[in-house]
């Protein structure tokens, strides 16, 4: 790059270095001299003698001789403007050439200082020669027609020093001004337009000749760029690119102030083969014939008559570099094409009111500074731009530009408007959201940051809608913040605002695409088309797009979009993104593990994965040896649920967090079963066992089955189940034993059954095995041997029974026999076995004869004694009423004592224990008695030794019940008076059971003793009657058991003779139903002699206990009065003689009501709307609520029509279930029918009852009633009214509008409905209804009351929602959804007047959510402040029409509000520049609650990007030291959140720290006197790496010059000064200063000498360092004598 002293907006670069001054005294144009416009323009103005020095290039590519004539007048050109100056001309002074080489050094010399001050690095000066022009190595400043005149060369040697311009005229009057640039080695004449090359120049046509000088290609100049400090921002300097500067004469054209019009004229010299072509200052309007320069790399056409558009043709110039269009009146770059290598273009003093042009690719430098731009709209991609120049132009007006053109540009712009870019404008543009720079290049309005990302939403959102699916908004659409080889997830959110009539449903097809941070050019990203892109690491720093395609059916629509931010870097730490498992969770099968790693930077290495298996409700537990992504489930995982552990590991061991994955829980495999096979010997006797590998969860129940083949019909017999062992038998000899194994899960499934053969089966000699003694080993008990025979089948085996004393059998001996040997297995222990073994000798013998070995079998113990106990115990006898029981019983357990016997009733077999015979108890035998029958009788024995130990005791019970015994009677005779009208009664004695029914028979005896059987007198009493007066009675008795068993007939005595009694009515009963209507009698029972004339009473009892007499007749019939009441006979019996008895009475129950009856029914003729009253009769008891139903018909029914009306068809309908009925109009010209059903009070319904009018209902009068007004809508109305009168016809309807009591007939609203208009609104409507009948006939107008005041809708809001996020700092906005209907939207548009809102903030107490007004956020917009962390907001919103009204409250609620993410805002340090202040960081936090965050100072050198740490140094104050001096001080602020979130770190910086002011002129003064001394202390210690201390100090010497220094021990009375250390200051030598120790100082010479020493202050401390780095500077990284401005 080359660096130009000029101002670009100017367009006044020159290119060339005219190797000719010639002039003309006519006023002819001269070349220019230089080709650079100072940007410093008093720094050389009292110079008489102006010195031209080169221009400096940082890599020189040609050089050129320059001649000064003496005395020569000069043309002015004219300036920027186009105009002339004051003072046409100048001449330059003749003393030029003859000022002696001396003298220009020295003026060279004088001049430096300046040159130094300009620059942003001190220049060191080596040699400044005056030499000859043939001698000097740089350029030549001679002239062929004066050779004898001396040249100046000047030489000044530089490390990369940058260009520094003098301008000796102070004025910008003629572009022709001297520069200088000081170049390593030599004289060098440069030229600060790209065209620095020498090349020929055309004046007036003519060719002139020119000395060139070859390129030195010795030159080690770099050409790398030079980084801008802010030592140069006053330089106002514009970087230009390299150009190729090797012109020949046939590549340059120099057409300039040729007065040129076109470029197709005559006598131009145009060729293909040009370069550099300079057409300013001339009238060119067009670029017609432009299209030849096809090679041409620097174009000037500034200064000329262009107004564009009309650049098409420099789209030929593909290798053009730089343009300049500086000057003209050009109002549109939009014709300009792209040039793929332009890196500079002026377009400054134009008419531009747009940058709008072609992408340029490679354009470095733009410069449009005094224009007419207005807008940032269509601004140009241009990906490389490092300086742009808008001044003076209308856009200065939009607040932080300059942060707009960083977001336009991109990284890459390093200058704006001349200066290096603001650290507050580059921090401003970082807040902006990534799409700004697309929104301003469509137009969008530039606005603060904190409202862009809504604001640039908005304006897109506002594009997209047109070109949306019909009914759809979009709500959302945004990019996560991007980060290396992690996953980006793209949110668009369309939402159906409006129903469609459509049956497709909305996709969406996404694309990612990438692009610099330009954003000039995003290519797509090959198969990125899902809704998350993961990063790669060739896209570090660039930006994402996305685009969302919406597809519907087979629709596409245009796409939306959304920016992301750079893509970071990713910090190296993976991190799982998904896990998924795959496989079926049965037992047996594998699954398999699969992650999504973000390695988010790092290489992926060996992840750590691991399976865990968790029981139901338990905690997941580890499988040992399951640490593959592949696991094979087994038996402990059924009913488990699995989990899969993942650890993403990099291959530099950097661990993410371990996620985890659960699955559900395992399922049992099916029950199957493998490799079944039969173990054991198959011979017979030995046992076989059935075993397999079972598979299939926990096993169950399995079966098991052994099978033989039947020899005869080959088919299998199960011989064996349940058990999976068989012990081989006789049958199965010779032939294969099979074993089944079906397997079974623990749940009862079943599998698939395996089966296998055993080996033929052997036979076995008959052989005893596992025989034992079975059995209680007690006196008396049975024992059984028992063994198992094989080999073949068991015969008649023998078996003897011995007693031994001894408790091991050996062999036969010892044993004394208790048996023969017998077939038989079973033996019953003697008394005599007491106390010995029992020893069975088995002898085993086939059926065949064989015989096998005996075998002894001895008891497991001696045989024991028993306890007194019963053997056996039984009841014999007949089990009768009076029978005798006999009880026996065998005794066991020594001798018998006096054992107890108790007899007990049982009323049950389970009836325990029974009740005590007590009269029984000791005795043997019982003879049965009454109360024993029907019971069963047991005996109880309790054995009882001789020694009274008592036994357990032993019940029988007798097998039956007792049973009865035969009925007989025992004794019979009559009791009671022998008079009539008594009872007599049988008393008997009875035995034999249970007495039954028996039969009794009274007898009538005469006085001569002729018995006569009494008629129906068969029970045990009989009540003398009239008829046994004068006869004797008796009674026979035959008894009867109640099982019907009969015994022999008794007759007892007579009794007697019967004599008369007094009257008397034994019975007295009622005859007839007690109901009303019906007739009641009595019937009476007269005992006492012959019956007279009795006497008879009706009496009716009512509730309350009053009695009303009715009458004396014989009957009496019942009335509706008798009802619910009681009816009382009361009969005095009169024997014939007079004599009267005792009357008695009978009462009745009430008095039942007559089943309900209707009588008469009659319903008279009917009118509409008058009430009809039928007649009616009803019978029945009270009369309840009877069943009314009127029916309508149009016919008049007859007959059993009428009768069942209930069941006729449609044409007859029922009205109404009352008595009473108001005909309708329904009812109008037909006939009404009631059907009534009697009712009693008690709810008892009687036959129907129907009667029908004689004529049809009449109807009535035409009338309306409660005409009103309906509203339907909030613009329509609806009349309604109540008519009656038949049926209505064409009844007349009209409208009327009350205008402040005017009312007016609205002209052709003459229907029920109504649409209001806008004429209505503010007035009333009235309803008008004229009733008119079927037939013509018309009523009265009736009108309804006046409407409420008509007024529109009020204004509605739909829904009220949030645009913007619920995190801190960011901006909420409410955004209403009108109604789409069509006057909402006509309500929206004209009558509403105002919008108001309200903020709330949640409350932090209390489980209901409430609310607190936020008074001062009325806005539609609020910014989430710290405050709000953690609550959620809520803004209600009210709509205001014009009309005064307000629509209904809508809100809308956030979730609770998030923290921001952490950042630091307006980062600064406080503190004045000098190296003994204290410096503070200050800043805002934003971002939550801070944690803690962390500071770390740092220096900076000035002009390098290397930062040195400063250690310890973390807090928020800083004190300086001597050791930051030159530097500047750095502050890393990296804001951490509470919950350890941590954010961007943020620096700020100082200037470079200066030297305290006392201080400085103090080591100024020393370092211009060049030598110094100073005394201090050092330790007496030789050792000079020992630490000091304050005891053993010594005074020394400390010496310094310019060259080196050294430390020197005075001299004392006794010796010589001695020097102790001492060096140059050539590196390593170094000072160091000690942070804890302000008087300390160690100076290092080299590594093996140092000396450590002690001062009386910091200040001498200080002065001492700053002395000595100041003689080193030429060693140090930093000039300090450029900071003490110290000549050198």
């Amino acid at each position: 790059m080359e660096e130009v002293a000029a101002k670009a907006e100017e367009g006044t670069v020159e290119t060339t270095l005219e190797d000719h001054a010639t002039t003309t005294v006519n006023g002819s144009k001269s070349p220019e001299i230089v080709s650079a416009v100072s940007s410093r323009p008093a720094a050389a103005a009292t110079k008489k003698k102006p010195v031209i020095i080169s221009s400096n290039l940082i890599k020189p590519t040609a050089s050129s001789s320059l001649r000064v004539s003496g005395s020569t007048p000069v043309t002015i050109r004219r300036n920027s403007t186009g105009g002339v100056t004051v003072g046409a001309s100048k001449v330059l002074p003749k003393q030029l050439s003859t000022t002696t080489t001396a003298s220009r050094a020295d003026l060279v010399r004088r001049s430096l200082p300046d040159l130094r001050r300009s620059s942003a690095s001190t220049l060191s000066a080596k040699t400044v020669s005056s030499r000859s022009s043939t001698k000097s190595t740089g350029f030549s400043l001679s002239k062929p027609e004066s050779s004898s005149r001396p040249a100046m060369s000047v030489s000044v040697s530089s490390k990369r020093a940058p260009s520094s311009s003098l301008d000796s005229s102070g004025s910008r009057t003629s572009s022709g001004r001297a520069h200088s640039t000081l170049t390593s080695g030599r004289t060098v004449s440069r030229v600060s337009s790209p065209s620095a090359g020498t090349s020929p120049s055309v004046s007036s046509g003519i060719r002139t000749k020119t000395l060139s000088t070859p390129l030195d290609r010795s030159s080690n100049f770099s050409g790398r760029k030079k980084t801008a400090t802010p030592d140069s921002r006053d330089s106002r300097l514009i970087i230009l690119p390299k150009v190729e500067v090797k012109a020949g004469d046939d590549m340059r054209l120099d057409l300039r102030g040729h007065r040129i019009r076109s470029l197709t004229s005559g006598g131009l010299h145009l060729s293909p083969n040009l370069e550099f072509v300079y057409l300013r200052d001339n009238l060119l309007s067009a670029l017609e014939g432009i299209e030849i320069f096809n090679r041409v790399k620097v174009l000037d056409l500034s200064f000329n008559d262009f107004k564009g558009p009309g650049f098409e043709p420099l789209e030929n110039c593909k290798m053009l570099q730089q343009l300049y269009l500086a000057g003209n009146q050009i109002t549109s770059l939009a014709s300009l094409p792209q040039l793929p290598n332009l890196e500079f273009l002026s377009v400054a003093q134009n008419k531009l009111k747009s940058l709008a042009m072609a992408s340029q690719p490679r354009l470095q430098v733009l410069a449009a500074s005094k224009n007419k731009i207005t807008t940032l709209k269509d601004f140009p991609y241009l990906p490389v731009l490092e300086h742009l120049r808008v001044e003076e132009n209308p856009l200065l007006k939009i607040s932080h530009l300059e942060a707009a053109s960083i977001l336009l540009v991109g990284p890459t712009l390093k200058k704006f408007n001349d200066r290096d870019l603001s650290r507050e404008e580059v921090a401003i543009a970082k807040r902006y959201p990534p799409q700004t720079a697309l929104c301003l290049r469509e137009g969008w309005e530039f606005c603060k940051s904190d409202l862009a990302g809504e604001s640039t939403f908005r304006f897109l959102v506002e594009r997209w809608k047109d070109t949306l699916p019909s009914g759809y908004l979009v709500k959302e659409a945004y990019v996560d913040r991007p980060s290396e080889e992690a996953p980006c997830q793209c949110h668009f959110g369309l939402v159906q605002e409006s129903p469609t009539a459509t049956d497709h449903e909305l996709a969406l097809k996404f694309q990612w695409f990438a692009a610099d941070r330009s954003l000039s050019n995003f290519v797509p990203i090959l198969d990125a088309t899902k809704e998350v892109y993961w990063p790669k690491r060739g896209d570090i720093g660039k930006i994402l797009k996305t685009e969302c395609t919406p597809v519907m059916g087979e629709t596409e629509y245009p796409s939306i979009f959304a920016i992301s931010s750079p893509v970071q870097r990713g910090k190296g730490i993976p991190k799982v993104v998904n896990l998924e498992l795959h496989g079926e969770l049965v037992e047996g099968n594998i699954i398999k593990g699969q992650a999504v790693v973000a390695w988010c930077g790092g290489t992926p290495g060996k992840c750590i994965t691991s399976w865990l298996r968790r029981k139901w409700n338990g905690s997941p537990v580890v499988i040992d040896g399951a640490e593959d992504v592949e696991y094979r489930l087994s038996l402990d995982d059924v009913g488990s649920s699995m989990v899969f552990m993942y650890t993403p590991v990099t291959e530099g061991g950097a661990r993410g967090e371990p996620q985890y994955k659960y699955t559900e829980f395992v399922k049992a495999a099916p029950p199957s079963v493998s490799n079944v096979r039969v173990t054991g010997d198959a011979v017979e006797g030995c046992i076989l066992k059935g075993i397999g590998d079972y598979f299939g969860g926990k096993e169950g129940p399995s079966k098991f089955e052994w099978l033989r083949k039947n020899k005869e019909t080959g088919e299998l017999l199960l011989i064996s189940a349940g058990t999976s062992e068989y012990t081989l038998t006789q049958e199965d000899v010779g032939t294969h034993v099979t074993f089944v194994y079906i397997p079974a899960n623990f749940e009862g499934l079943e599998g698939e059954p395996v089966s296998t053969l055993s080996t033929v089966v052997k036979p076995a000699p008959p052989k005893v095995t596992d025989a034992k003694i079975v059995g209680d080993l007690r006196e008396n008990s049975k024992v059984t041997v028992t063994g198992t025979v094989t080999g073949g089948t068991e015969g008649s085996s023998k078996v003897q029974w011995f007693k031994s004393s001894c408790s091991i059998l050996e062999g036969g001996n010892s044993l004394e026999e208790l048996s023969t040997s017998k077939v038989a297995k079973s033996f019953r222990i003697p008394l005599g076995a007491v106390g010995y073994y029992i020893v069975a000798k088995y002898t085993p013998m086939t059926s065949d004869g064989e015989c096998g070995e005996p075998v002894y079998v001895l008891s497991e113990r001696a045989v024991e004694t028993l306890p007194p106990s019963l053997n056996f115990l039984s009841i014999t006898g007949d089990n009768i009423e009076g029978g005798i029981l006999t009880a026996s019983y065998g005794y066991i357990g020594g001798h018998e004592g006096k054992s107890k016997y108790e007899w007990h009733y049982h009323k049950a077999e389970n009836d325990l224990p029974g009740t005590l015979i007590p009269e029984a108890s000791g005795l043997l035998q019982y003879t049965t008695t009454k109360e024993a029958i029907g019971k069963f009788i047991s005996f109880q024995c309790i054995p009882v030794r001789d020694d009274g130990i008592v036994g357990e005791a032993r019940t029988c019970m007798c097998q039956e019940r007792v049973r009865p015994g035969n009925p007989r009677a025992v004794s019979l005779h009559v009791v009671g008076t022998t008079v009539e009208g008594t009872t007599l009664s049988a008393e008997r004695e009875y035995w034999g059971g249970e007495e039954g029914a028996s039969v009794f028979r009274w007898f009538r005896t005469n006085s001569d003793g002729t018995p006569c059987e009494i008629r129906s007198a068969t029970t045990s009493s009989y009540l003398l009657s009239v008829d046994d007066i004068g006869f004797f009675i008796s009674v026979s008795y035959e008894p009867v058991r109640n099982d019907w068993a009969r015994g022999p007939t008794v007759i007892s005595e007579l009794a007697g003779p019967i004599v008369a009694g007094p009257p008397n009515c034994q019975s007295l009963e009622f005859l007839g139903s007690m109901i009303e209507g019906q007739r009641l009698s009595f019937v009476a029972s007269y005992t006492g002699g012959i019956k007279g004339n009795c006497y008879l009473q009706w009496v009716r009892v009512k509730s309350n206990g009053v009695k009303e007499i009715l009458g004396s007749d014989e009957f009496l019939d019942l009335s509706l009065d008798d009802v619910g009441e009681s009816i009382e006979l009361i009969y005095t019996p009169v024997r014939e003689d007079g004599i009267e008895g005792s009357p008695r009475s009978i009462k009745s129950d009430g008095i039942a009501p007559a089943n309900p009856m209707g009588l008469e029914l009659l319903v008279p003729d009917c009118c509409e709307k008058q009430e009809v009253v039928p007649r009616k009769t009803y019978f029945g008891g009270h009369e309840g609520v009877g069943e009314y139903i009127w029916y309508r018909t149009k016919v008049k029914l007859h007959g059993s029509a009428l009768t069942e009306i209930s069941y006729a068809g449609e044409e007859v309908v029922a009205c109404c279930r009352t008595l009473k009925y108001t005909p309708s109009l329904e009812d109008v010209g037909a006939y009404l029918v009631l059907y009534w059903i009697p009712t009693r009070v008690d709810g008892r319904s009687g036959k129907p009852v129907v009667s029908i009018t004689n004529s049809p209902v009449a109807p009535a009068d035409p009338e309306v009633s409660n005409v009103r007004v309906k509203k339907l809508f909030s613009d329509a109305y609806s009349g309604e009214g109540e008519y009656f009168g038949g049926h209505e016809g064409a009844s007349l309807f009209s409208w009327y509008r009350d205008n402040n009591g005017t009312v007016d007939l609205i002209d052709g609203a003459n229907s029920k409905t109504y649409e209001v208009t806008e004429s209505d609104y503010n007035c009333r409507i009235l309803f008008g209804y004229t009733p008119v009948r079927s037939d013509s006939a018309v009523g009265e107008l009736k009108m309804s009351e006046p409407t409420e005041i008509i007024l529109p809708e009020v204004p509605k809001v739909e829904m009220l929602a949030f645009t913007g996020k619920a995190v801190q700092g960011d901006v909420l906005t409410a955004v209403q959804v009108i109604p789409k209907t069509e006057i909402q939207q006509l309500v929206w548009s004209k009558y509403k007047k105002d919008i108001r809102y309200e903020w709330f903030r949640s409350l932090e107490s209390g489980d209901k959510i409430s609310y607190e007004a936020l008074s001062s956020d009325i806005s539609c917009s609020y910014k989430v402040q710290f405050e709000d962390i953690g609550r959620c907001l809520k803004c209600e919103c009210v709509v205001h029409d014009v009309f005064g009204r307000s629509s209904e409250l809508a809100y809308a609620e956030t979730d609770p509000i998030a923290p921001g993410f952490p950042r630091i805002e307006k980062l600064e340090i406080e503190g004045q520049g000098f190296h003994t202040n204290l410096y503070a960081v200050r800043g805002n936090y934003f971002g939550g609650k801070e944690g803690k965050s962390k500071i770390q100072w740092l220096r900076s050198m000035v002009g390098s990007p290397d930062l040195i740490s400063i250690p310890g140094e973390t807090g928020r104050m800083y004190e300086a030291n001597v050791d930051d001096v030159g530097y500047r001080l750095v502050v890393v602020y990296t804001p951490i959140r509470e919950d350890g979130v941590e954010g961007h770190p943020v620096s700020a910086s100082t200037e470079p720290i200066a030297v305290e002011p006392d201080l400085y002129k103090e080591v100024k003064q020393k370092l211009e006197t060049g030598v110094v001394k100073f005394e201090v202390l050092c330790d007496k210690d030789p050792y000079p790496k020992k630490i000091v201390g304050e005891g053993n100090l010594e005074r020394r010497m400390l010496e310094m010059n310019r060259k080196r220094i050294k430390v020197v021990k005075p001299g004392s009375k006794t010796s010589f000064a001695t020097t102790e250390a001492r060096g140059s200051y050539v590196p390593p030598f170094h000072v160091e200063t000690f942070r804890n120790d302000q008087r300390r100082l160690r100076i290092v010479v080299d590594s093996d000498n140092e000396v450590d020493m002690v001062v009386h202050s910091r200040h001498l401390r200080d002065v001492i360092v700053l002395v000595i780095r100041g003689f080193a500077q030429r060693f140090n990284s930093t000039s300090l004598n450029s900071l003490l401005k110290i000549d050198t």
